[in-house]
């Protein structure tokens, strides 16, 4: 008897129809067109967008829901293409690398993408941790902890000594020789192989260091450290195995020989100029500007004790150069893709980008579609994210008032949608 209750209870669940939820705009962003429309109805049906329409229509069925966002401006899901969703600044974190377990770095992870999905970021790429953010995007995916949807480049391929080799600045008992299986690699052989245990071990993508880096226990922060037979290696054992590849690069050098390669996008770009500029053109290579991270280490690098000493060199030099940077490769016609590299600065505070990047010239709406329609489009996901239409994945979120008349209002997201589920609504 309970048996046939129960298998009733199925039918049922399967004969009645979804709920679809109407949501009224009172401005909604076409990233597409670039223009902000007036009194739009979506329509949500499970995951996606099933319709958009004029006006405010109400739905003709009971089970239907609305969701009033007449005084908001609404648009799709934001995406952020560099963060570092396993750890979060803070003046222990280089002694934290031995204090705390792979739970702890879990457990904070999650912590990080909830606030991460809160700021309207429903899709993020996450550029090198542990593979906790392997483990995390899974979970995410699966429902099973809230965040967003993740592209994860797993662990950072380096050079020894490098940016991403994870031993510099210990004691020599505890430095070892870390190699492709931990992501350090030295010639031809190695960088294949790191590339494939990347694969092995559930990237998206490839992320290189290119050049030196700030955060890293060594002198450089721009020097090139990687040979150009070593980066042209990678990028062709990534697109044998399906992925592309962001290099991480402050210096000129580095930068060019990782835009000879073929990467994707180039993280930072610091002191780039216009010769590099001109040959990330030829090469239709993004730049991320991670212009927040840039400022966030200059003023910290100030505070006596947040950095180690050999840090603070490099935070006051190379940080604050990001956003007069950026200004210049976007004036030189560079492709812009929006990424913060947050976890150098708080997580939850990615909004702010979006304003350094209209006080460095871009138009409002602009950085509203490199964060939507540009870095889906990027990620290969153009036709599923970053445009609100009948189709595409309902990732919706909504802000008080118009970006393109009030750009800090992108600091405060009051609704938040992720394939058709509500996690924000104030």
């Amino acid at each position: 008897m309970k048996l046939t209750f129960f298998c009733l209870a199925i039918l049922l669940t399967t004969l009645l129809p979804a709920q679809d939820i109407y949501l009224h705009c009172g401005k909604l962003i076409d990233t597409e067109q670039g223009k902000v429309l007036s009194n739009k109805t979506i329509v949500v049906s499970g995951k996606t967008v099933q319709r958009i329409e004029n006006g405010f229509v109400n739905p003709s069925t009971s089970e239907d829901k609305v969701i009033d966002l007449r005084s908001k401006t609404v648009m799709p899901g934001l995406i952020d293409m560099h963060v570092h969703l396993e750890n979060e600044t803070n003046p222990n974190r280089y002694l934290q690398k031995f204090t705390l377990n792979d739970a702890d770095v879990a457990l904070n992870a999650a912590y990080f993408a909830k606030k991460t999905l809160m700021a309207g970021f429903t899709t993020v790429r996450d550029l090198g941790g542990s593979g906790v953010n392997v483990a995390l995007g899974k979970a995410i995916a699966e429902g099973k902890v809230p965040g967003p949807r993740i592209f994860t480049a797993e662990k950072a391929i380096g050079t020894t000594g490098g940016h991403a080799d994870p031993t510099n600045g210990r004691k020599k008992e505890l430095m070892g020789d870390p190699g492709p299986m931990e992501g350090v690699i030295n010639g031809e052989d190695d960088a294949r192989k790191a590339v494939r245990q990347r694969y092995k071990n559930g990237a998206d993508w490839i992320k290189i260091t290119a050049t030196g880096g700030v955060l890293s226990v060594a002198k450089s922060g721009q020097n090139p450290q990687f040979t150009q037979e070593e980066v042209n290696e990678i990028v062709k054992t990534a697109r044998e195995y399906g992925m592309k590849v962001a290099a991480h690069a402050h210096g000129v050098e580095g930068m060019q020989r990782a835009i000879r390669a073929g990467v994707t996008t180039i993280e930072h770009g610091s002191l780039m100029d216009k010769k590099t500029a001109a040959l990330m053109k030829e090469y239709g290579t993004y730049l991320v500007p991670t212009i927040s991270a840039g400022k966030f280490v200059a003023i910290k690098a100030k505070e006596e004790g947040y950095y180690p000493a050999i840090i603070v060199p490099k935070a006051l030099e190379i940080g604050s150069k990001i956003q007069n940077m950026y200004a210049m490769a976007y004036k030189e016609g560079v492709k812009i893709a929006f990424g913060t590299d947050a976890g150098v600065f708080p997580h939850g505070e990615n909004g702010k980008e979006f304003g350094f990047m209209v006080e460095a010239g871009m138009p409002a709406m602009e950085t509203i579609q490199s964060a939507t329609i540009v870095n889906a489009e990027v990620l290969d996901m153009k036709g599923k994210l970053g445009i609100l239409r009948g189709g595409y994945l309902a990732d919706i979120i909504a802000v008080n008032d118009d970006p393109t008349q009030n750009i800090d209002t992108m600091e405060e997201v009051v609704f938040v949608m992720k394939e058709g589920k509500v996690y924000k609504h104030n």
